[in-house]
């Protein structure tokens, strides 16, 4: 669980917290919850959020679950150096689409006394690492790792499937284009779709995962 306090009152640097997990998983509803607390506690808080997502709304940080709260699209990184002067609490929404500059500014930002709350998805549909957010998880003083739950079977899922064929890194969606998959329902859909990404079919060491 994390405390906002800190042991020592007098250190003048502040922290950096990711929430990553898969998609459907609550990392925005985890994001919201946590600035809704430092709203509560009347500290200056500011969210932020990629341009390009414009999936729910075009300035509001909205979860699967339809709760929101009011934020700043930015179209880079950097941009959010310049627009949180002066905060308490600094949230960043979808991290992942963010350029390397993020890890930097999270950084700074944390450096001049602020709280940092990041959200984002840790890995890509094919499961590999997404964008900055390896680096932020690095450096970052707390992590937590929420989970979805699978839809084939029902075991926590943390791999965020694309049903589409678009090869496409950035490809916004909901339901109908992603599903979380656990570790076995994930890599068997990625068998049947030519994709593993580590191994053949012909490869000897290659288990089959439970069906």
């Amino acid at each position: 669980m994390f405390l906002e306090n800190t042991v020592n009152h007098k250190e003048q640097f502040g922290w950096i917290e990711v929430i990553c997990g898969s998609m459907f998983s609550g990392k925005t509803e985890e994001l919201i919850r946590r600035l809704r607390r430092a709203q509560f506690a009347k500290q200056k808080v500011e969210i932020f959020k990629p341009a390009i997502d414009t999936r729910y709304h075009e300035e509001m940080v909205v979860s699967h679950d339809s709760n929101e709260i009011r934020s700043t699209p930015v179209p880079a990184a950097a941009n959010i150096a310049i627009l949180a002067m002066g905060c308490d609490v600094v949230g960043i929404d979808e991290a992942q689409f963010f350029d390397d500059e993020i890890v930097r500014v999270c950084n700074d930002l944390a450096n001049q006394g602020i709280r940092v709350i990041v959200a984002g998805l840790d890995m890509d549909f094919k499961g590999n690492p997404f964008g900055p957010m390896p680096a932020l998880m690095a450096t970052a003083e707390y992590v937590t790792k929420v989970h979805a739950v699978c839809t084939r079977t029902g075991n926590l899922a943390n791999y965020s499937f694309r049903k589409s064929d678009s090869e496409r890194l950035v490809l916004l969606g909901e339901t109908e284009e992603y599903e979380p998959l656990s570790r076995a329902a994930f890599f068997s859909a990625m068998w049947k779709n030519n994709e593993h990404p580590d191994t053949s079919p012909e490869d000897p060491h290659r288990k089959e995962p439970n069906r």
